[in-house]
C-alpha cells in the first residue's frame, strides 16, 4: 500500500502527539496528590494501574502509527 505524503505526515504527527500527551499524563499520574493514584499509605490504587495500562497501550499504538507515518514519509522521498 502506498500512503500519500499528507496521510504519512498526519500519522507521524499523531504518533508524536500520542507520546507527548501520554508522557505528560504519566508524569502527572505519579505526582498525584489527590489520593486517586495512591492511597494514604502510599500504595498504588486500581486507578493508577488502569491509567498506567492505558498509557502503555497508547505508547505502543502511538509508536506503531508513528513508525508507519515515518516510513511513508521516507518512502515518498525516494
Amino acid at each position: 500500500m502506498k500512503l500519500s505524503r499528507r496521510v504519512s505526515l498526519f500519522l507521524l504527527a499523531f504518533g508524536v502527539w500520542s507520546w507527548v500527551i501520554w508522557v505528560t499524563f504519566a508524569k502527572n499520574l505519579f505526582k498525584d496528590a489527590s489520593g486517586l493514584a495512591f492511597d494514604d499509605a502510599g500504595n498504588p490504587t486500581a486507578y493508577l494501574w488502569v491509567h498506567l495500562a492505558l498509557a502503555v497501550t497508547s505508547f505502543i499504538l502511538g509508536t506503531a502509527v508513528g513508525v508507519i507515518g515515518f516510513r511513508g514519509v521516507r518512502a515518498g522521498k525516494k
